[in-house]
């Protein structure tokens, strides 16, 4: 099976890729591999959006953490240097909330879900983790099963 990235059709600021996509829903996450979509998936967000989702909509992002935690393999990719963040350098997308805050909200998101966040830096950054991440998945995995996607 060749490797195809599988964006969701909700991503409205999809990630270009060096490989074949295909566009379809997921349950869960924004980015999966064709075949393992119930397995392994990356949930991106700007820092404008992880702000206003983890400080103002935490029910419903909370619903997508369970899905993202029941999977093998699942991850939150954030496009912001969480240095700068700190340093009070990305206030605009902070939404008025104190990096403290933010910090501390995705600590306990992360350890109550078990799902790893990642402050990726940059947009470009993010992608290329994305891709990474769901490649080393699948070569992962298919060490493990011996070549079986399933």
């Amino acid at each position: 099976m060749d490797f195809r990235i599988v964006i969701d059709t909700r991503e409205q600021a999809e990630y270009g890729f060096d490989c074949p996509t295909v566009r379809h829903k997921l349950d869960a996450g924004d980015y999966s591999v064709e075949g393992l979509e119930t397995v392994v998936a990356v949930e991106r967000k700007s820092l404008s959006d992880f702000t206003s989702t983890v400080m103002h909509d935490f029910q419903r992002f909370a619903v997508e953490l369970e899905k993202l935690a029941a999977m093998e393999a699942a991850c939150v990719v954030v496009e912001a240097d969480l240095d700068a963040v700190l340093r009070g350098q990305e206030t605009e997308a902070l939404h008025n909330t104190s990096p403290g805050s933010l910090l501390g909200a995705a600590l306990w998101l992360s350890l109550r879900f078990g799902v790893p966040i990642y402050w990726c830096g940059s947009r470009q950054a993010a992608r290329a983790f994305t891709d990474g991440f769901l490649r080393m998945f699948v070569r992962t995995r298919k060490e493990q099963h011996g070549h079986k996607w399933n």
